[in-house]
Protein backbone atom coordinates (compact mmCIF):
# COMPACT_ATOMS: atom_id res chain seq x y z
CA UNK A 1 0.00 0.00 0.00
CA UNK A 2 1.03 3.57 -0.73
CA UNK A 3 1.78 5.68 1.89
CA UNK A 4 0.30 9.66 1.76
CA UNK A 5 2.84 10.93 3.80
CA UNK A 6 5.29 10.41 1.45
CA UNK A 7 3.00 11.56 -1.21
CA UNK A 8 3.22 15.12 0.78
CA UNK A 9 6.75 14.94 1.56
CA UNK A 10 7.57 14.09 -2.31
CA UNK A 11 5.02 16.97 -2.95
CA UNK A 12 6.78 19.49 -0.59
CA UNK A 13 10.01 18.59 -1.75
CA UNK A 14 9.16 19.40 -5.32
CA UNK A 15 7.46 22.53 -4.15
CA UNK A 16 10.77 23.77 -2.81
CA UNK A 17 12.79 23.19 -5.71
CA UNK A 18 9.94 24.71 -7.97
CA UNK A 19 10.11 27.94 -5.68
CA UNK A 20 14.12 27.95 -5.63
CA UNK A 21 14.47 27.53 -9.10
CA UNK A 22 16.45 24.11 -8.75
CA UNK A 23 13.38 21.53 -11.05
CA UNK A 24 15.33 18.56 -11.08
CA UNK A 25 13.29 17.68 -14.82
CA UNK A 26 13.15 14.25 -14.68
CA UNK A 27 10.57 12.08 -16.17
CA UNK A 28 10.14 14.04 -18.90
CA UNK A 29 11.97 12.16 -22.18
CA UNK A 30 11.24 9.74 -24.99
CA UNK A 31 12.57 7.16 -22.38
CA UNK A 32 9.66 8.41 -19.49
CA UNK A 33 6.70 8.13 -22.40
CA UNK A 34 7.80 4.86 -23.80
CA UNK A 35 7.66 3.59 -19.80
CA UNK A 36 4.00 5.17 -19.34
CA UNK A 37 2.97 3.59 -22.95
CA UNK A 38 2.48 0.78 -20.56
CA UNK A 39 0.57 2.47 -17.87
CA UNK A 40 0.28 4.78 -15.23
CA UNK A 41 1.55 5.15 -11.42
CA UNK A 42 0.85 8.55 -10.20
CA UNK A 43 1.89 8.96 -6.94
CA UNK A 44 -0.66 11.69 -6.08
CA UNK A 45 -4.06 13.49 -7.63
CA UNK A 46 -4.42 17.12 -7.78
CA UNK A 47 -8.45 18.84 -8.27
CA UNK A 48 -7.04 22.20 -9.44
CA UNK A 49 -8.20 25.33 -11.26
CA UNK A 50 -8.24 25.31 -15.02
CA UNK A 51 -5.74 28.71 -14.72
CA UNK A 52 -2.75 28.47 -16.78
CA UNK A 53 -1.27 29.86 -13.81
CA UNK A 54 -1.48 27.09 -11.44
CA UNK A 55 0.67 24.09 -13.53
CA UNK A 56 0.61 21.24 -10.48
CA UNK A 57 3.79 19.34 -12.59
CA UNK A 58 5.70 22.40 -12.37
CA UNK A 59 4.62 23.63 -9.39
CA UNK A 60 5.39 20.46 -8.10
CA UNK A 61 8.57 19.59 -9.89
CA UNK A 62 7.03 16.53 -11.25
CA UNK A 63 7.66 14.68 -14.30
CA UNK A 64 5.51 13.06 -16.59
CA UNK A 65 2.73 9.81 -15.30
CA UNK A 66 3.93 11.72 -11.19
CA UNK A 67 0.76 13.07 -10.63
CA UNK A 68 -3.07 12.15 -12.07
CA UNK A 69 -4.03 16.02 -12.58
CA UNK A 70 -8.17 16.92 -13.13
CA UNK A 71 -8.73 20.68 -13.76
CA UNK A 72 -11.48 22.63 -13.76
CA UNK A 73 -12.25 26.15 -13.38
CA UNK A 74 -12.69 27.25 -9.61
CA UNK A 75 -11.09 23.84 -8.45
CA UNK A 76 -14.70 22.77 -7.53
CA UNK A 77 -15.79 19.73 -7.16
CA UNK A 78 -18.33 18.30 -9.52
CA UNK A 79 -19.59 15.00 -10.59
CA UNK A 80 -17.28 14.73 -13.25
CA UNK A 81 -14.07 16.13 -11.00
CA UNK A 82 -15.19 13.43 -8.55
CA UNK A 83 -15.69 10.74 -10.91
CA UNK A 84 -11.99 11.36 -12.36
CA UNK A 85 -10.73 11.29 -8.06
CA UNK A 86 -12.64 8.08 -7.61
CA UNK A 87 -10.54 6.20 -10.69
CA UNK A 88 -7.10 7.57 -9.15
CA UNK A 89 -7.98 6.37 -5.62
CA UNK A 90 -9.63 3.21 -6.61
CA UNK A 91 -8.14 2.18 -9.78
CA UNK A 92 -4.44 3.62 -9.87
CA UNK A 93 -4.07 3.37 -6.13
CA UNK A 94 -3.29 7.07 -5.54
CA UNK A 95 -3.01 7.79 -1.34
CA UNK A 96 -3.19 11.39 -1.57
CA UNK A 97 -5.79 13.58 -3.35
CA UNK A 98 -4.96 17.74 -3.52
CA UNK A 99 -7.33 20.13 -3.76
CA UNK A 100 -5.30 23.27 -5.01
CA UNK A 101 -6.79 26.66 -4.95
CA UNK A 102 -5.36 29.84 -5.57
CA UNK A 103 -5.00 33.13 -5.17
CA UNK A 104 -6.55 35.74 -7.71
CA UNK A 105 -8.97 33.08 -9.30
CA UNK A 106 -10.74 34.25 -11.70
CA UNK A 107 -14.15 32.36 -11.31
CA UNK A 108 -14.42 33.05 -7.69
CA UNK A 109 -14.21 36.45 -8.35
CA UNK A 110 -16.94 36.12 -10.88
CA UNK A 111 -18.70 34.32 -8.49
CA UNK A 112 -18.14 37.66 -5.38
CA UNK A 113 -19.66 39.89 -7.82
CA UNK A 114 -22.05 38.38 -9.99
CA UNK A 115 -20.87 38.45 -13.21
CA UNK A 116 -23.27 37.06 -15.72
CA UNK A 117 -20.56 35.22 -18.40
CA UNK A 118 -22.65 32.49 -20.14
CA UNK A 119 -25.25 29.82 -19.12
CA UNK A 120 -22.72 27.28 -18.34
CA UNK A 121 -19.97 29.60 -16.54
CA UNK A 122 -22.87 30.62 -14.53
CA UNK A 123 -23.31 27.46 -13.21
CA UNK A 124 -20.15 26.79 -12.69
CA UNK A 125 -19.86 30.19 -10.61
CA UNK A 126 -22.96 29.24 -9.08
CA UNK A 127 -21.43 26.54 -7.68
CA UNK A 128 -19.24 28.54 -5.18
CA UNK A 129 -21.65 30.04 -3.45
CA UNK A 130 -21.23 27.51 -1.15
CA UNK A 131 -17.72 29.19 -0.32
CA UNK A 132 -18.96 32.83 -0.68
CA UNK A 133 -21.70 31.74 2.18
CA UNK A 134 -19.53 29.62 4.68
CA UNK A 135 -16.40 32.67 4.09
CA UNK A 136 -16.70 35.56 6.98
CA UNK A 137 -15.04 37.70 4.44
CA UNK A 138 -15.79 39.27 1.16
CA UNK A 139 -11.85 39.14 -0.02
CA UNK A 140 -11.30 36.90 -3.06
CA UNK A 141 -8.48 35.18 -1.83
CA UNK A 142 -10.05 34.13 1.61
CA UNK A 143 -12.87 33.03 -0.23
CA UNK A 144 -10.76 30.94 -2.57
CA UNK A 145 -9.61 29.08 0.55
CA UNK A 146 -12.84 28.82 1.79
CA UNK A 147 -13.41 27.13 -1.50
CA UNK A 148 -10.56 24.45 -1.10
CA UNK A 149 -12.61 23.34 2.18
CA UNK A 150 -15.75 23.18 0.52
CA UNK A 151 -14.60 21.07 -2.59
CA UNK A 152 -12.82 18.58 0.55
CA UNK A 153 -15.41 18.32 2.19
CA UNK A 154 -17.56 17.52 -0.82
CA UNK A 155 -15.38 15.15 -2.34
CA UNK A 156 -14.96 13.04 1.21
CA UNK A 157 -19.19 13.28 1.28
CA UNK A 158 -19.71 13.27 -2.14
CA UNK A 159 -18.04 9.87 -3.11
CA UNK A 160 -18.38 6.57 -1.29
CA UNK A 161 -15.06 4.94 -3.20
CA UNK A 162 -13.17 7.86 -1.68
CA UNK A 163 -14.81 8.67 1.58
CA UNK A 164 -14.27 4.59 2.20
CA UNK A 165 -10.41 4.70 0.76
CA UNK A 166 -9.68 7.77 3.81
CA UNK A 167 -11.72 5.99 6.37
CA UNK A 168 -9.78 2.49 6.38
CA UNK A 169 -6.47 4.86 6.15
CA UNK A 170 -5.90 3.89 2.40
CA UNK A 171 -5.94 7.70 1.10
CA UNK A 172 -6.33 10.89 2.44
CA UNK A 173 -7.73 14.18 1.02
CA UNK A 174 -5.93 17.62 1.93
CA UNK A 175 -6.69 21.03 0.68
CA UNK A 176 -3.91 23.13 -0.75
CA UNK A 177 -3.24 27.21 -1.56
CA UNK A 178 -1.21 28.18 -4.67
CA UNK A 179 0.77 31.80 -3.99
CA UNK A 180 1.22 33.31 -7.60
CA UNK A 181 3.99 35.33 -7.42
CA UNK A 182 6.12 33.31 -5.35
CA UNK A 183 5.00 29.68 -6.31
CA UNK A 184 4.65 28.66 -2.54
CA UNK A 185 1.57 26.29 -1.67
CA UNK A 186 0.56 26.24 1.44
CA UNK A 187 -0.83 22.77 2.66
CA UNK A 188 -3.49 21.86 4.72
CA UNK A 189 -6.20 24.54 3.57
CA UNK A 190 -9.10 22.37 4.46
Amino acid sequence: MRDWKSALDRLEQGNERFRNDAPEHRFRDSARRQQLAEGQSPFAAVLTCADSRVVPELAFDAGLGELFVVSVAGNIATPGTIASLEYAVDQLRVPLVVVLGHESCGAVAAALQGVTLSPHLDRLTGLIAPAIAACSSDDPDDVARENVRVAVAAIQEGSPIIGEATRVGEARIIGAFYELVSGRVLFNVA
